[in-house]
């Protein structure tokens, strides 16, 4: 029987605690990636780039599966948000400034070939709108700090406040790079209260 990798338990990097930030150092991954831009909560943008990283997902575990003989548990969907102005995200909290990336970590045995099959496979039937737009590629984080919210995702501005203005420059850090925000609860499927997100900001030595 193939052995199902779960990366969620293999990463460190993909676990974290409510109450407290962390500084960890998160090794450099491989993502399944869409962009967008905008408010996530109005109209299609953010849906229809959900909808074209799924499918492609678990077309890419099954084909792993079948052609490599090596299995693994589809990861969560991820978010990179970022905006002109980083007060966007938390005291002026004006979403229709927001940019923002949509991703699916997959290991790093999946290469572009893959990928442009199962693309293709996809395309033959009901092709997602935004498939064309997917494309995979690495990303190096490094020396992060994060966090683990619960609840709903529009209640996190007052955490991501104290880890900006206090908790990253009172240890001698300074923000790089892009928030990143990983989902481990299925929204359709979790109450908002009950919501688990880790909050994660990379960062670098201040001075």
């Amino acid at each position: 029987m193939t052995e199902k990798v779960d990366f969620k338990k293999d990463i460190a990097a993909y676990r974290a605690r409510q109450g407290s930030f962390a500084v960890v150092d998160v090794p450099d991954l491989q993502y399944l990636m869409v962009d967008g831009h905008g408010d996530p909560n109005h109209g299609r943008a953010f849906a229809d780039a959900a909808e074209a990283l799924y499918p492609l997902a678990y077309g890419l575990k099954f084909a792993s599966k079948r052609t490599l003989g090596r299995d693994y548990v589809v990861m969560p969907l991820e978010g990179l948000w970022w905006a002109d102005d980083m007060d966007s995200f938390t005291t002026v909290r004006d979403k229709s400034r927001w940019h923002w990336t949509l991703m699916i970590m997959v290991p790093d045995w999946i290469e572009q070939a893959m990928m442009s099959a199962d693309v293709e496979r996809l395309g033959a039937g009901n092709r997602p709108g935004r498939l064309g737009d997917v494309r995979l590629q690495a990303l190096s984080e490094g020396r992060c700090v994060q966090t683990l919210h619960i609840g709903p995702y529009d209640e996190d501005a007052e955490v991501l406040a104290r880890m900006h203005h206090e908790y990253i420059p009172g240890n001698g850090f300074r923000m790089t790079g892009r928030h990143h925000e990983i989902y481990l609860s299925d929204a359709r499927r979790v109450a908002p209260g009950k919501l688990r997100t880790i909050l994660r900001q990379p960062v670098v030595a201040a001075g």
